[in-house]
């Protein structure tokens, strides 16, 4: 059969409320490429929207923060789990998401090495709890773009034999083209660039079924918090990086616009948010321990929007705790473009203009709930 490629215009794209003048006048033509329908009930916001479940344990960390405590890792994620579905078995909660016969991916968050990744704990529990449902090992792929970054973490020790640790690419210094898909992508020209497409990575749409989401607690210097939206977004897709320059950013549409493509969208069914260490400042990079913070949390939901929304207020309080500007700061008074070594000297530094409506926005385009009275979320103490 020939594959035929449906593309359309985000303009024509459903919005959940519309866009205000200023932001269509500043949002750039997108072109989104892709054979693929949405599900029935689409991953994103899924079968809990506004729902967020935060588990906390004063004891999930030793005193350093450095090394994470796997049993008490477990217990959270299965408190965290069975409360988040009413089930009285966890592996009856993991059911609700995931089928023996599916292929699964893991989608970790690498760019914070060393002291704020995925936590290999949450990964490997995430894993065992796939099996228990009856994933084969070699159903299973713990994911990101960048090899150099995943190398660094290591997360093979941790993992069963069988099970994928995939990268698209080498480094960030251009597209492995047979890792990404040439025919599902988004299409806009932000600056000028030569290479105008960002595509979905190949494993996500010819041979993933679900997809997990398990983001860290982080400042960005582009988007103003990184969490669900960007981890499965940017994390996803070829040439992102395009999208910010010399203090300007696009990541208020693109971030939503990307999470809203198919397959991606409607696949990733589970969203686990590591908040056992978090970076207040300089994200989405922790080279050092000086931006570092310990929610000592981990959040689950379906609907990436609602936790996101919950993350721009756990990191707005921290940067305020330490006397820093705001994420949403757009005075060009703090802004040093370009200049990664003034922003991490000194939090009250910006090097791009952030966009942290970039939350709102994706619920616009019905990726979830932003509305912080309209989200319910259920405390647990571990």
């Amino acid at each position: 059969m020939k594959r035929r490629t449906f593309v359309q215009l985000l303009a024509a794209s459903p919005l959940v409320s519309p866009l205000t003048e200023a932001e269509a006048m500043e949002i750039p033509k997108y072109r989104v490429a892709s054979k693929f329908k949405p599900a029935a009930t689409p991953g994103m916001p899924g079968a809990y929207p506004g729902r967020v479940v935060s588990v906390k344990s004063a004891n999930c960390l030793d005193s350093t923060g450095d090394k994470a405590d796997a049993a008490v890792v477990r217990e959270m994620m299965e408190r965290g789990m069975r409360s988040l579905t009413g089930e009285s078995k966890t592996i009856d909660a993991w059911r609700r998401f995931i089928k023996a016969d599916d292929v699964v991916g893991i989608k970790v968050n690498a760019g914070g090495r060393p002291y704020c990744v995925s936590a290999p704990e949450i990964v490997a529990e995430t894993v065992r709890n796939l099996m228990d449902v009856g994933v084969k090992p070699r159903q299973i792929y713990v994911y990101e773009r960048f090899q150099s970054q995943l190398d660094e973490i290591n997360y093979a020790p941790y993992l069963p034999e069988g099970v994928t640790i995939f990268a698209a690419e080498g480094g960030n210094r251009g597209a492995d083209n047979k890792n990404y898909d040439p025919l599902t992508y988004v299409e806009a020209d932000f600056f000028g660039e030569d290479d105008t497409r960002s595509n979905m990575i190949r494993l996500i749409s010819e041979k993933l079924t679900k997809v997990i989401n398990i983001p860290n607690m982080k400042d960005h210097g582009a988007t103003g918090v990184t969490g669900c939206l960007k981890n499965i977004a940017y994390g996803s897709f070829s040439n992102v990086a395009r999208t910010h320059f010399k203090g300007a950013s696009h990541t208020l549409s693109f971030v939503g616009t990307l999470a809203a493509v198919e397959p991606l969208r409607s696949r990733t069914v589970l969203q686990i948010m590591d908040g056992l260490r978090g970076v207040w400042h300089g994200g989405p990079f922790a080279y050092t321990k000086k931006y570092v913070f310990y929610p000592k949390t981990i959040m689950f939901g379906t609907d990436p929007v609602a936790i996101d929304r919950l993350l721009l207020d756990i990191i707005e309080a921290e940067r305020k705790a330490h006397g820093a500007i705001s994420v949403w700061e757009r005075s060009e008074k703090y802004l040093k473009a370009d200049d990664s070594n003034a922003r991490d000297a000194d939090p009250n530094v910006n090097i791009i203009i952030r966009e942290p409506g970039h939350i709102e926005y994706a619920a616009k385009l019905g990726l979830g709930e932003h509305d912080i009275k309209k989200i319910r979320v259920e405390e647990i103490e571990v």
